[in-house]
């Protein structure tokens, strides 16, 4: 049974200085959805705190695609793409995809490929390298994929911002139709269509869609112009369902909001992944030992980074090859390849997060934005570098990577703060070479002596947005509470991530009973309850030197209070318990 807790101020004996807030409910609401849904009270409680109502939580609990994914043609341009492409197709034309080297570029190319694949289409696949080509279109590569008989190009997860290129495809009468979801100017390059949710003059309620979910939506839309046209006459019709496990896997990666149509791709998505008939997909999950149904956090934590990794720190289209590849012999090959890729860019990722740290450190408490840059650092690592570095600081982040006098830099943000927008307005401004993003994350190059004046930009556009330094409960749980049934019940709410937060909970006066080191940077440990004598295995991921990790480990034998985040686990066919640490304090009773 989740329970309130009874205090909820503990800033000033938590380990990272937060508030632990409960999420509140009202018990008659709770009652009264519980019998409307004939859900248990601890699923009512959490979907009620959370601001889920009695219309929302039918389909909330249940996201589908017929409930949820709206209409294409509501998208500015989207029939006018779908009919060019629906037309190529049918003439024959050659159509290359022009992708971004993230996984969510990678998903939407891949997404198309496949599908084209489908249709008996004719095929290009470009996907620019980070150091050489940098982010997006550029005239080289577009013109290269002309001459390579291309007549049309798409460019997923990227193009919004491309004004040069575009306009050199436009002279050299070659067709770009953007698909994009990166906030862009007042102005728009010269395109045969732009498909994006958040064009300044769209009017679309889905702009928390990733890139994966609007290239969705556009072979929804191909289709449906193919089918009009008598095109599956003759041919079979592809089942677009199949491809979910692309768009699920490229959602969770963008750290897009889960909510409206996102939920209902990823939750969609994951059953077609835990099917694992993409063969690099199975491969990858093979190769990492996931056993039992991915889920989220497999996506996020075990095949994002390795699908990353080409795009990071080796061959950009190895990430496209590997989700495309139908060949089992040719699939473990490129897993390999990409696993190898990805311990490498662990190793670099370690150097630059250590100097990058020292020097946001090094910044002023009162600091509501932090910009870090370095000579030498590796532009393949620093977005995860911005992303550790928010985590730590609570702050939006950018960490810029100086080479030859030119930074590129990657910038993850907070609750409050628009990193895109304000990437937009330096650009206008002169402060930038290029750049773009959303709200949560953005990109951009600028000239290495103009770093400072961005920073003071960017710290003046902060201004007044105060971080979070709170850590939100859905309540109190004992040891012994803690089953597989429960987290089976609790599972329900999901599909988690950015805009539906997995659900943390606190455990009070336990003994924090054995804690050790695990690995370089976690610490382990099992927590006890004295009462019941129930145990529960608990690890920090990631704390070693951080003041959480101190407070582990030094207080051996005490009583904690601690909050976190189940986890069900499965060895040998038994289902166990654990709990991800998120913040411990010292309990009360033990402080004085």
């Amino acid at each position: 049974m989740l329970q309130a807790i009874e205090n909820n101020n503990y800033s000033a004996l938590s380990a990272t200085g937060r508030d632990w807030i409960v999420r509140q409910a009202d018990d008659g609401l709770v009652a009264a959805l519980s019998r409307a849904c004939d859900i248990p009270d601890i699923l009512a409680r959490i979907l009620v705190s959370r601001g889920i109502g009695m219309d929302e939580a039918p389909v909330f609990l249940s996201p589908s695609l017929k409930a949820l994914m709206p209409d294409p043609s509501h998208l500015l341009d989207m029939d006018v793409a779908a009919e060019r492409i629906a037309s190529a197709v049918s003439s024959g034309e050659t159509i290359a995809v022009f992708g971004d080297y993230d996984v969510d570029g990678a998903t939407s190319s891949a997404l198309l490929l496949r599908y084209l694949h489908a249709l008996g289409g004719k095929t290009l696949v470009h996907i620019p390298d980070r150091i050489t080509e940098g982010y997006g279109p550029n005239t080289p590569a577009l013109l290269g994929l002309q001459r390579s008989g291309a007549t049309l190009v798409i460019t997923v997860d990227c193009g919004t911002m491309a004004f040069e290129p575009l306009q050199a495809a436009h002279d050299a009468g070659l067709d770009v139709i953007v698909v994009d979801h990166h906030i862009g100017e007042a102005r728009r390059p010269k395109a045969y269509a732009i498909v994006n949710p958040n064009r300044l003059d769209e009017t679309s309620p889905h702009g928390q869609m990733a890139a994966v979910g609007v290239a969705f939506l556009l072979i929804v839309a191909v289709n449906r112009t193919l089918r009009a046209s008598g095109y599956f006459n003759q041919k079979p019709e592809p089942d677009l369902r199949q491809w979910l496990d692309l768009v699920a896997l490229g959602t969770v990666c963008d750290v897009v909001p889960l909510t409206g149509v996102n939920r209902a791709f990823v939750a969609q998505g994951l059953k077609i992944l835990a099917t694992r008939q993409n063969t690099g997909l199975r491969t990858v999950l093979d190769l990492a030992a996931v056993s039992g149904i991915p889920g989220v956090y497999a996506c996020g934590f075990v095949v994002g980074p390795r699908i990353n990794a080409g795009g990071r720190v080796g061959k950009a289209n190895l990430g496209v090859r590997l989700l495309t590849c139908d060949d089992e012999a040719e699939a473990l090959s490129l897993a390999r390849e990409l696993e190898q890729h990805n311990a490498e860019r662990k190793a670099i990722e370690a150097m630059v997060l250590e100097e990058a740290q020292a020097q946001a450190e090094s910044m002023p408490d009162s600091a509501p934005l932090l910009v870090v840059a370095g000579k030498g650092w590796h532009p393949g690592v620093i977005g995860i570098v911005a992303g550790r570095l928010k985590e730590r600081f609570h702050k939006p982040v950018a960490v810029v990577a100086v080479n030859d006098g030119i930074g590129k830099a990657s910038a993850r943000s907070v609750s409050g703060f628009d990193f895109g927008a304000a990437v937009i307005a330096a650009h206008a401004t002169g402060h930038l070479i290029g750049g773009g993003g959303h709200a949560m994350a953005a990109g951009f190059t600028v000239a290495e002596d103009k770093i400072s004046d961005l920073a003071a930009f960017l710290m003046q556009r902060a201004a007044g947005v105060t971080s979070t330094r709170s850590l939100t409960l859905d309540g109190l749980i004992s040891i012994a509470g803690a089953t597989p049934e429960l987290i089976e019940q609790l599972d329900r709410i999901g599909p988690f991530g950015q805009g539906n937060p997995s659900i943390r909970v606190a455990v009070q006066h336990v003994v924090n009973l054995r804690p050790e080191i695990v690995g370089e940077h976690h610490v382990k440990t099992l927590l006890i309850d004295r009462l019941s004598n129930a145990r529960l295995s608990a690890i920090a991921f990631r704390v070693v030197g951080t003041p959480l990790g101190n407070v582990l480990l030094s207080t051996r034998g005490k009583t904690l209070d601690v909050a976190g985040q189940l986890r069900l686990q499965e060895w040998n066919g038994k289902r166990s318990v654990s709990l991800s640490i998120d913040d411990v304090c010292e309990s009360p009773r033990d402080a004085a």
